[in-house]
């Protein structure tokens, strides 16, 4: 039998076999429920990456090593220069209007209380459409045919080509900040959430106006949720390639060719040698930037 504690004071205990082992038991229950997810990320994910890395440096028939040509063939490739240009360029364009739009709309939201439910519910609708059905609708909209072309010309005016032109890019832009809008909004919110209410009491008692409490409280207790927020759009934008396929097809316009493009149409065809290669520079090029969000987003905490 375990021994009990023995109150000896108010308030006070004296520590116990049982209290001592308890972490230890917490933390062994702990590593026993990650088990199997860390076997199926070890076997499902990890091993068929080592096997992709090793794979980077052989030849595609013979196996024999090649060292770095694999590589030199990949930077050497006009269309993943594009790829990866585009796809460098739609986040840099697509993540800072993201999060800026979606921190000012949680903001405004905040001010709402008595239909703030139905806003949440109107701005999380995008994301159970299916993005098929999506597509379609920014198909019916922008195409040639398409109803805004329409408007233009009942007004007199000539429509454009946003499909197969420089403007996919801007339509693909806006079909992905349409769709994860209110998903990053739902996000700010929790961070908005959990500052305390005092705080801005104390701060307009002395004087802040609604900037000062912003700048000063605000986006300094936001620093987690930037780093989360950041990052999931992040991980979200790779999958904007669903949108581009189903609007564009195997081969867009150059200005959304993405690295997914380049990646279907390199295995479609079965070029082993640079889907490895690409794979492996992928892989380390996001887990840069990935390391880069955790050191200025505060996920070092």
């Amino acid at each position: 039998m375990q021994r009990q504690p023995r109150k000896i004071s108010p308030g006070r205990w004296i520590p116990t076999l049982r209290s001592e082992k308890m972490p230890h038991r917490e933390a062994v229950s702990g590593y026993l429920f990650l088990l199997p997810s860390l076997l199926g990320t070890g076997i499902f994910v990890l091993l068929p990456f080592l096997d992709v890395f090793r794979r980077s440096f052989l030849q595609a028939v013979g196996s024999g090593f090649v060292g770095l040509d694999n590589y030199r063939q990949v930077l050497a490739n006009e269309a993943f220069r594009r790829a990866a240009g585009n796809t460098a360029r739609f986040m840099l364009f697509c993540l800072p209007i993201l999060l800026a739009l979606s921190l000012c709309m949680a903001v405004l939201v905040c001010q709402v209380t008595h239909v703030q439910r139905w806003i949440k519910t109107g701005f999380l609708l995008p994301m159970a459409i299916p993005a098929a059905s999506v597509v379609v609708f920014f198909r019916m909209l922008f195409d040639e045919k398409g109803w805004l072309n329409l408007l233009f010309r009942q007004m007199g005016l000539a429509g454009q080509d946003w499909l197969t032109s420089g403007r996919a890019f801007w339509v693909l832009s806006a079909c992905y900040i349409w769709k994860n809008l209110g998903y990053d909004m739902i996000l700010w919110l929790a961070g908005l959430g959990a500052i305390p209410e005092e705080q801005y009491e104390a701060a307009k008692v002395q004087g802040a106006g609604a900037w000062a409490c912003f700048r000063y409280i605000t986006l300094p207790q936001l620093k987690e949720t930037l780093f989360v927020t950041a990052l999931l759009s992040f991980v979200n934008a790779f999958r904007v390639f669903r949108e581009a396929y189903l609007l564009a097809g195997e081969y867009p316009h150059e200005s959304i060719y993405m690295l997914q493009h380049l990646f279907n149409n390199w295995f479609v065809n079965l070029d082993i040698q640079k889907m490895t290669a690409a794979a492996v520079m992928l892989v380390i090029g996001t887990g840069a930037v990935l390391l880069g969000f955790r050191k200025t987003g505060g996920g070092d905490g």
